[in-house]
């Protein structure tokens, strides 16, 4: 008799039932609310904070799919929704009212609806590793699940979980994916508020313990350096797995809001100049954006 997975609850932002971008294969993506970074660049800033319940966004609803309940809580009636983001756009914190409160039970049987189709699923954000208990609950019963063990479970992330954190996990992870945003600490507390020195933890851990599946860099002219220090960037990665996938990713200002805006995008021949540089260091295939936005 298998044992029945713990009920734990996440609160998700976003529900993608194929994705062929978020790891290997065709993937089912849960988009975790809340992220301990503050990039200036960030792609998705209504992630990052929680819904405060201010209320503000409600006014602005077309369909008045968003309500005060009688705890003053907004609450989203998602049947409601034409998905216009206009709270989005209103909330003055930069948050998203349109959260699914989903458990582990609620989560396998969304997934078991189209598991034949799937190689395996990535829970990614905001930073999902903030909600890790639900993580560890939910990969723990695909794997144990008849229906659904084969299925890889992966987790995209900022690299700021602690070692600790990891270990909790790495019994039911397959793989996971870093993001590396700059090289220099001063550079990183600048982009992101936090110091890399866990970013890079995380990586040496998941390398050692053939988890690692890729290392993501996004070069900014004049704002990330990981140009500027290439040598050194190349150097430390050349060390990892050749296994590992190294991807270089491009800056534009889709969903970027602020001084970021003010950036500029990065195009073909800056990532083709980076690219360049790095493989004559790596002397390995390096992934580029198919997409520049």
């Amino acid at each position: 008799m298998s044992e029945k997975p713990k009920n734990i609850t996440a609160q998700v932002s976003r529900i993608l039932k194929s994705s062929c971008v978020d790891g290997p294969g065709n993937r089912f993506v849960l988009f975790l609310q809340g992220c301990n970074f503050k990039c200036i660049n960030c792609h998705n800033p209504h992630t990052i904070q929680h819904c405060r319940h201010c209320a503000e966004c409600i006014p602005h609803c077309p369909t008045q799919a968003l309500q005060l309940n009688t705890h003053k809580k907004v609450v989203w009636r998602q049947a409601q929704c034409t998905g216009c983001d206009k709270c989005i756009d209103v909330c003055p914190y930069q948050s998203n009212p349109k959260i699914l409160q989903l458990s582990v039970l609620e989560v396998l049987e969304k997934i078991r609806e189209c598991h034949l189709f799937l190689n395996g699923i990535t829970l990614s954000g905001g930073e999902s590793t903030l909600q890790l208990p639900f993580i560890v609950a939910l990969f723990k019963a695909i794997k144990a699940d008849p229906a659904l063990s084969h299925l890889t479970c992966y987790i995209d992330s900022n690299g700021s979980l602690s070692d600790a954190g990891w270990q909790r996990v790495m019994p039911y992870l397959d793989g996971a994916m870093i993001d590396l945003k700059a090289w220099q600490s001063e550079t990183h507390l600048w982009l992101v508020g936090k110091d890399k020195h866990r970013v890079i933890s995380s990586i040496n851990l998941l390398a050692k313990e053939g988890k690692l599946h890729e290392v993501r860099l996004l070069p900014i002219s004049e704002k990330s350096d990981l140009g500027t220090n290439v040598n050194q960037v190349g150097q430390y990665l050349k060390k990892l797995p050749r296994k590992v996938n190294i991807r270089l990713n491009a800056f534009g200002h889709h969903g970027v809001v602020g001084e970021a805006l003010t950036w500029a995008k990065s195009t073909e021949s800056d990532l083709l100049t980076f690219h360049d540089a790095l493989y004559k260091i790596l002397q390995r295939p390096i992934l580029l954006p198919s997409v520049y936005l």
